[in-house]
């Protein structure tokens, strides 16, 4: 085996042991590293591989945890259940707001997107058709429940989240692979270039975006679960420009540099918390690193490698 799988291996093993070493605070954290791991590598198709800027992906997973709940708590489904649906809403949502703006470049889909996330925001805290409970949000929502085993505790919910990363991972790096994978590529890297070579960009790009909204509603429903209580301000700007931090100091594009980044903008001020003589300064000391960080790394801490295509002997005998 080369390095790279016994880095997996080992990552795997580490990751596997942290119920059975921590506090339940401690877990939490992980989970919640975890959940916006899912937000990011749902964020990287769209920013990463497809290279569309978008600075509204919380309202996308917004629409995932409300239809979650809204779907438990009235309809009486269990959680889990809604977990495909709700990605089927996220994405449908998706479509049909990016379907309009996405022959939109650069900074003006990022400031349309911006808009989108206010919108969905503000739809929420205005109870649209009285089935998001206001400023007040939706409480009530059930643990979820896994052939007849209740969720409830930290470490139950870690193999929960990590269990859909490990999945996510293994998907979307089966489909980075893809010819829709490469199509992407060749949309982030040249647009026009990838137009004249007779790939069809507007499609491409709205089945990524639809990708990454329906992945991020369906880490909206884990965290619906794992809450119990939503309300609109889980879901507000500042979410979003987390989720897009995170992909950009990771490694657009770069799934491993995605949550890596996840770990160290969620996890490195919980970790900074501990400390007295950092807490009350931890964010300026993490804010710093950011800047540092993005001057002397501009792909990122893990830029994506580059694709090799190996020669093949074409001789004819």
């Amino acid at each position: 085996m080369n390095r790279r799988m016994w880095g997996i291996i080992a990552f795997v093993a580490a990751m596997a042991a942290v119920p059975f070493c921590l506090n339940p605070y401690q877990v939490d954290v992980f989970n919640n590293i975890g959940l916006y791991a899912l937000l990011a590598l749902s964020l990287n198709i769209i920013l990463g591989d497809a290279g569309m800027y978008n600075m509204g992906h919380a309202a996308f997973y917004a629409v995932g945890a409300y239809t979650a709940a809204f779907l438990n708590t009235q309809l009486g489904i269990g959680i889990l259940w809604t977990l495909p649906i709700s990605g089927i809403l996220a994405g449908l949502v998706g479509l049909v707001l990016a379907r309009p703006v996405i022959h939109l470049r650069g900074d003006y889909l990022l400031i349309v997107t911006v808009g989108v996330g206010e919108i969905v925001r503000i739809a929420l805290i205005n109870n649209v058709f009285g089935v998001t409970g206001g400023p007040n949000g939706i409480f009530g929502i059930a643990r979820p429940v896994f052939f007849g085993f209740k969720i409830a505790k930290p470490h139950e919910f870690f193999f929960l989240i990590w269990g859909f990363v490990a999945l996510t991972v293994l998907l979307f790096s089966s489909l980075k692979n893809s010819r829709f994978g490469r199509a992407l590529d060749y949309l982030r890297e040249d647009h026009v270039a990838a137009e004249g070579s007779g790939i069809d960009t507007a499609r491409y790009q709205l089945l990524a975006f639809m990708l990454g909204a329906a992945w991020a509603g369906m880490a909206g429903c884990l965290y619906a679960s794992k809450m119990s209580i939503i309300s609109p301000e889980s879901f507000n700007f500042w979410e979003s420009v987390v989720i897009f931090i995170i992909v950009i100091l990771g490694g657009s594009g770069n799934i491993a540099g995605v949550i890596l980044g996840a770990f160290l903008i969620v996890g490195l001020p919980e970790l900074f918390r501990e400390f007295k003589a950092f807490s009350q300064a931890r964010m300026w000391f993490f804010g710093l690193a950011m800047m540092i960080m993005m001057v002397f790394r501009t792909e990122g801490i893990l830029p994506p490698r580059p694709r090799v295509f190996k020669d093949i002997d074409r001789n004819v005998s």
